[in-house]
């Protein structure tokens, strides 16, 4: 079967990247306006505003001045029909670091608030963890759209056909059965479908948007829960990403997760990404909520 409601999934995440200058509107604070693609859900995705806010920073600070590091916090669920406006406050410019305060609003509320530290590159000491070895190469490994393309759901749909990114899963999928292993790990390959625009920032902001795919997966997989479990419900709390390395995210990224601690209804993500020859490039952290009918 042949399913698209977004004809190009990469343009698309070009276009939502592509802020609007809010028509030079500025108080305390640069304005910005972004928008949602079709989502089978009513909430946006939290990647996609960590990307836009990612932007929407960047495009207060001089060119030469490259963002390393985001610490947000999700404070309430985005609506897909309302456009996004970001508010960017610039807290402080320095000799080699700017800081930038990001909020993101709907309706006047604030759905979003992040701190954004910018530097300009400096040469250093310099170390790097091993990437994990062993790995199967991505073009062994079976698509979302080869794993759910045939079934007749909107959430497999949108999963299969509407995504930027191509994810290929090292570790066992946890779609719909249970992770065998019963460990607090998660492996994938992603990279965007089509070729992105060769500006960094791009690949810097589309980067952020697929860190937040699978961040909380190594959770679920210790606990034996899928992605369709009954009455589970999960949601971001915060998310901080460290950009270590320029990459592109139109070629693979390995992105590998492990979950050190779930407490009081909440479970914490930590990843690293690396090139394909074993750069790191990136790491990530996420806290969420993790609701299960049994606790309640």
């Amino acid at each position: 079967m042949t399913y698209s409601a977004i004809d190009d999934p990469t343009q698309a995440l070009v276009e939502m990247l592509d802020l609007a200058d809010g028509g030079g509107a500025r108080t305390l604070e640069d304005i910005f306006v972004g928008h949602t693609a079709m989502s089978p859900r009513s909430r946006v995705y939290g990647g996609q505003v960590l990307a836009q806010a990612t932007t929407a920073a960047m495009r207060t600070v001089d060119e030469e001045r490259v963002v390393h590091s985001l610490h947000a916090y999700f404070l309430r669920p985005g609506d897909v029909s309302e456009p996004i406006t970001f508010g960017v406050e610039r807290i402080r410019d320095g000799r080699s670091f700017s800081a930038r305060r990001v909020h993101a609003y709907q309706r006047g509320r604030a759905i979003l608030s992040a701190i954004a530290s910018f530097q300009v590159p400096a040469a250093g000491l310099e170390h790097q963890d091993e990437a994990p070895r062993g790995m199967p190469d991505p073009e062994s490994l079976p698509s979302a759209r080869e794993l759910l393309g045939h079934i007749d759901a909107p959430e497999a749909r949108a999963v299969a056909y509407e995504r930027p990114f191509d994810i290929r899963y090292i570790t066992e999928p946890i779609y719909f059965r249970p992770d065998r292993s019963g460990e607090p790990y998660n492996a994938v390959w992603i990279k965007t479908l089509k070729p992105l625009p060769d500006d960094p920032d791009v690949h810097r902001a589309a980067l952020a948007y697929a860190s937040d795919y699978t961040l909380l997966e190594p959770v679920l997989r210790l606990h034996g829960k899928t992605w369709v479990e009954p009455g589970m419900n999960i949601a971001s709390l915060d998310h901080a990403m460290w950009w270590h390395r320029q990459a592109r995210a139109d070629e693979w990224v390995l992105y590998v997760q492990s979950s050190p601690n779930a407490s009081s209804a909440r479970g914490l993500g930590v990843g690293r990404m690396f090139t394909r020859d074993g750069v790191l490039i990136a790491t990530t952290a996420q806290e969420g909520m993790l609701r299960f009918p049994e606790f309640s």
